[in-house]
């Protein structure tokens, strides 16, 4: 089977006012791990592979600027149980720490260097019924904790099996750097082309979903051309 015909993409554009939202009201750096208190909570294992600056703040862990090189990393998020929050919801923290009987929390965020982050991929799609993988990448306006706890409500409530893989580029998270994101999806294309020839090459693999929402489509189907350009079709 060809590279591009093993990448099966579900470009979805999703009208969601909460992936547009701001985040007044929040608290901020919320990626900081806390204790896993809460056994009825859900949890979601996702390999980060991002091209954003590496935040000085160990609670935002990655900023809306442009890192010089992709960095990944290894995150779980807590999800509460269904009877805390309505599905489709991010139960986001009202205070710090977070609580993981009511609040979305982050359990683990361990830093990968790129070949540690193939060896997770490898380990994780072993352990999925289908070996699949679902990519998420985020749209404009998101800043980093945006993307991992949205990826994370996806991910649990829509019950997939797939190994989950976010794919995070520098917004600023301002309604107000639209020019600014757009370009940051310029600069991620050949990164984001490098992940899909990986997964596209990788025998453990079976099947490969994007699942992209609003300026993540230009993104994904620019990496998605590049491809086929590289790979004669």
């Amino acid at each position: 089977m060809s590279l591009t015909g093993r990448i099966h993409g579900v470009l979805l554009v999703t009208i969601l006012s909460a992936f547009l939202s701001g985040c007044a009201g929040r608290p901020k750096d919320v990626l900081l791990p806390v204790a896993d208190t809460a056994p009825s909570s859900s949890r979601v294992e996702m390999l980060v592979a991002t091209t954003r600056g590496r935040s000085a703040n160990p609670g935002e862990m990655f900023t809306g600027e442009r890192g010089l090189a992709p960095a990944f990393a290894d995150m779980t998020v807590s999800i509460p149980p269904s009877d805390v929050r309505k599905v489709g919801e991010v139960a986001w923290p009202k205070k710090l720490p977070p609580n993981p009987a009511t609040d979305f929390a982050v359990l683990k965020s361990a830093d990968l260097t790129a070949e540690a982050a193939k060896g997770w991929l490898t380990a994780s799609v072993r352990k999925s019924p289908d070996r699949s993988v679902l990519v998420f990448i985020h749209g404009f306006n998101n800043r980093f904790e945006d993307s991992v706890f949205r990826f994370a409500q996806i991910a649990n409530d829509a019950g997939t099996d797939s190994v989950p893989i976010l794919v995070t580029w520098p917004s600023r998270g301002s309604t107000f750097a639209y020019g600014y994101d757009r370009e940051s999806t310029n600069y991620t294309r050949n990164a984001l082309e490098t992940l899909f020839q990986y997964l596209g090459r990788d025998p453990e693999i079976e099947e490969v979903s994007i699942l992209a929402h609003s300026m993540g489509n230009w993104l994904a189907l620019e990496a998605l051309r590049q491809m086929a350009i590289r790979n004669g079709g």
